[in-house]
């Protein structure tokens, strides 16, 4: 069973879809940390209803990437994280985390990757007035939302979509997708060992 940290840094809907699929038994995974750069943010709250630990930081207090990156690594290791899943976590990783889980950190994101990389990608397929959007799940690199594709699903924008409602789409196949293509991953690297 892979134990995994959870990055994230709002509301943490997609932290809680992946520890319902553990608890439910669709996920073989632990979550032993929640990363959160953002006091305050909802899933703090959710981490602490589930007893699972966090460390909360503010990166503004440190001088540089690597001063909060060393200190995150330092509590990864405490905890014997294997994996890293970010969830909504709004910081691109620096090289301390990359060359330290080479391969063992992923991303989901709601766009079909190339299109629509960065931020309120929702919103820009809105403002491309495009036809479609969906879910990427990658495994991450240097540059922001362009590692490796794991898995895609594709979400069909309606005409008269408003933001909300295609939110809500993204997110009801975000939930379901990425606990999936974590399992899938996670008994693959179990099975090749």
């Amino acid at each position: 069973m892979k134990k995994i940290a959870v990055f994230a840094s709002g509301s943490g809907t997609n932290f809680q879809a992946i520890n319902d699929a553990i608890k439910d038994g669709k996920l073989e995974a632990q979550i032993g940390l929640l990363v959160c750069d953002r006091k305050g943010a909802m899933c703090i709250k959710r981490a602490e209803t589930e007893n699972i630990p966090s460390f909360v930081f503010t990166a503004k207090d440190y001088e540089n990437k690597a001063g909060y990156e060393e200190e995150i690594l330092q509590k990864l290791h405490e905890q014997g994280i294997e994996f890293i899943v970010l969830a909504g976590y709004m910081r691109l990783i620096g090289h301390t985390l990359l060359n330290a889980y080479k391969g063992r950190i992923v991303n989901i994101h709601p766009s079909l990757l190339p299109a629509f990389q960065g931020k309120d990608a929702i919103g820009q397929a809105l403002a491309a007035k495009a036809k479609k959007t969906g879910v990427t799940v990658h495994f991450v690199d240097e540059g922001m939302d362009t590692g490796p594709v794991i898995d895609q699903q594709e979400v069909v924008i309606d005409e008269g979509d408003t933001k909300e409602m295609l939110e809500e789409k993204i997110h009801a196949i975000e939930h379901k997708l990425y606990p999936a293509v974590l399992q899938r991953l996670f008994h693959s690297q179990n099975t090749s060992v």
